[in-house]
């Protein structure tokens, strides 16, 4: 019970750079951040799917977090990085790697700095997006990362890696 409450009341959030845009997940959310490896590519994968890497023995599906939110797919520079999340899939939890044009930094974001996200005119699909919040002068987009991957295509992704 104790575990639950204290992870409730963490406020940090690992932010990151897609295109000229600020996200940010919980960072009960965040496993690993990984520099960028050779990524095995999948065949019949979805096409946000870029591929597989082997984490510890494991094998971890990666997502391009840019195509999974309708921009243009991630160019490979220096910063780009895997952030390694653990994402709720109705009663499992999976792990996958998401890649991030660039990791910020970690912030501290109270509730009561989250607004709504904005319904008009959002560039992103606002059902990932649990709010805004504004940072020292700048907004960040408050990720719902459970949400961010729906069972549906969470399954399609572990269904290509299963025969790896």
């Amino acid at each position: 019970m104790m575990k639950n409450d204290s992870l409730i009341k963490i406020n940090s959030y690992l932010s990151f750079k897609l295109g000229d845009d600020e996200f940010a997940a919980h960072v009960g959310k965040v496993l690993n951040i990984l520099e960028l490896v050779k990524i095995t590519p999948v065949p019949k994968s979805p096409e946000y799917m870029k591929g597989v890497i082997n984490l510890r023995g494991a094998v971890l599906p990666i997502i391009d977090t840019r195509m999974k939110f309708g921009m243009s797919p991630t160019q490979f520079t220096q910063n780009t990085c895997i952030v390694v999340m653990e994402i709720l899939m109705e009663k499992d939890t999976i792990q996958l790697g998401a890649l991030v044009d660039s990791v910020l930094s970690v912030v501290e974001i109270e509730d009561d700095q989250i607004q709504p996200p904005p319904s008009l005119g959002s560039k992103y699909k606002s059902e990932f997006i649990l709010g805004v919040a504004k940072v020292e002068e700048k907004f960040i987009m408050i990720l719902d990362m459970d949400k961010v991957f729906s069972s549906d295509e969470l399954i399609l992704v572990m269904d290509s890696t299963e025969d790896l």
